[in-house]
């Protein structure tokens, strides 16, 4: 065990430093501060050394130039174990740190805050990032407190072993320091744009234990700030299976403006519409496919009231994340215990994917095209009506958001049925057809969207027999014309986005 005798300490965040001053000066500890460290525990009427007067400089450049001294840094480095090194200590005067305390300006927070460009810059730490590593590097020596959440910690320790210190202590703290100095220079990195041809950058803290993954015998952690995301008002802890279900969920609802419902089980849809008011919106969505609804994630972009609450208490479901609550609607809602109910707060999400793929991650821009009717081209003879562009446009939000292959049956803005995750895509137009009709749903009139092209003319045929009669798709197959050639001759219109929107 070594005992803490001399005690660096320059942070941004004064909580809890009144305590941890205190504890030191208990335990004899020498301790030296910077700037506005040093003012604030020498108001606390305790014995601290300024380190400009130790370095015989004074702060510079507007505090940019404070701790980055060889009487500083030679104090944090040195290895007792090195006669060399402890003869240099006494030659220059220095002391020899025991511990370094450090919390970083905020720079993340300030980024957040959409402050001026030069104030983000002046909050890139120069001398606080290296205090961190330098101390941490000789872990052997120096115990290093990296950032105000690890206080705590620090201070249990303190009390515990009586200033003094383990090599073991020192270690687990040298790793978090550094835990802390690679995250801060990977924010740093990517504000300032960091390239993907130069590498990706990612570190994210807040880590959140999960029930299990995606079986009960997989471990899994979800990395990130849910808080920011939602607000969780009832229910049990959300699994691995959830929060994908509701990343799925809440990218296809971010395409509706107008008051739309969506049940989703798997990562797709099984059921949505658009309707005038919720309730009815969340019916029509219901009817879609009551079966795979059984257990499903409602999520709506309107808020619940108390009549569609009424009718959503029926069904078994496992979540419902909407932008807010009638008062009587979540007290319905609430009815069961492990029923989880989720508050939507205005937050962006990413803009781009990550994957791990083999040994290593595929990383990726998000499908942000959305068409609109103006970006249909008709390629038949018969143009589609309004309505059936309105029918085509919703069909294709949908099918962009469906696993693939994937085809998307619609009519009146509600989802008739999905082909989702096919090998070809007749099998999920088959698949689509057969489960619309199963649900009793008539599709003389639906409208048709598929993710990529027709291969073949087969599929435009198996539609128009089913009674399709416009079709949205990408084009782009060597074969378009087949397909074009049969719905003209058939009466069926078709348009082309030029957009593929595979899913895996």
């Amino acid at each position: 065990m070594k005992k803490i005798k001399n005690a660096l300490i320059s942070v941004f965040y004064k909580d809890k430093l009144d305590l941890i001053a205190r504890l030191l000066h208990q335990l004899d500890v020498n301790i030296y501060a910077t700037g506005g460290t040093y003012d604030y525990i020498q108001k606390l009427k305790l014995p601290v050394t300024e380190v400009e007067s130790l370095t015989g400089y004074p702060s510079i450049l507007d505090g940019r130039v404070k701790t980055l001294h060889p009487k500083v840094f030679g104090g944090i480095l040195a290895r007792s174990s090195q006669n060399s090194h402890r003869q240099q200590l006494e030659q220059y005067e220095i002391p020899a740190f025991d511990l370094v305390i450090v919390d970083l300006y905020p720079f993340e927070q300030t980024v957040a805050a959409n402050a001026e460009k030069q104030q983000i810059v002046e909050k890139i730490d120069i001398g606080g990032i290296s205090l961190i590593r330098a101390a941490a590097k000789n872990y052997e020596e120096v115990l290093i407190v990296p950032s105000v959440k690890y206080y705590d910690d620090f201070i249990q320790l303190l009390k515990s072993q009586n200033g003094k210190t383990s090599l073991e202590n020192r270690l687990y703290f040298a790793g978090l320091a550094f835990g802390v100095s690679s995250h801060y220079d990977a924010a740093i990195y990517n504000w300032f744009g960091g390239r993907a041809d130069e590498g990706v950058r990612l570190s994210l803290n807040h880590p959140k234990k999960l029930r299990y993954g995606e079986n009960p015998h997989q471990d899994a952690f979800f990395y990130g700030e849910l808080d920011k995301l939602f607000m969780q008002l009832h229910g049990k802890e959300l699994s691995y299976n959830n929060l994908l279900d509701l990343d799925a969920g809440l990218n296809l609802i971010k395409e509706f403006d107008t008051t739309t419902f969506a049940i989703l089980k798997h990562n797709n849809a099984c059921g949505i519409a658009s309707r005038d008011n919720l309730s009815d919106a969340y019916e029509a969505a219901l009817a879609g496919d009551p079966v795979s609804a059984f257990g499903g994630v409602l999520i709506s972009n309107h808020i619940i009231d108390e009549k569609t609450a009424k009718i959503i208490n029926s069904l078994f479901f496992e979540i419902i994340l909407a932008p807010d609550y009638e008062k009587n609607a979540q007290q319905i809602l609430q009815s069961r215990k492990n029923r989880i109910i989720l508050q939507l707060r205005p937050a962006a999400l990413p803009q781009s994917i990550y994957k791990t793929a083999l040994h290593g991650f595929l990383a990726q821009d998000k499908d942000l095209k959305t068409e609109t009717a103006t970006d249909m081209k008709a390629v038949t003879h018969k143009q589609p009506e309004n309505c059936q562009y309105d029918d085509l446009v919703f069909a294709n939000k949908v099918v962009k958001h469906t696993r693939s292959n994937a085809i998307v049956l619609v009519k009146n803005k509600q989802l008739l049925a999905a082909g989702a995750g096919q090998t070809s895509r007749v099998d999920a137009l088959k698949q689509a057809i057969a489960k619309a009709q199963s649900f009793g749903f008539d599709l003389k009139d639906a409208v048709m969207a598929s993710d990529a092209f027709f291969p073949f003319a087969d599929s435009v045929k198996l539609a128009n027999e089913a009674g399709i009669t416009a079709i949205v798709q990408p084009g782009g197959s060597i074969r378009d014309q087949e397909s074009i050639d049969y719905c003209n001759l058939h009466e069926v219109s078709m348009v082309f986005t030029g957009i593929r929107h595979f899913k895996h």
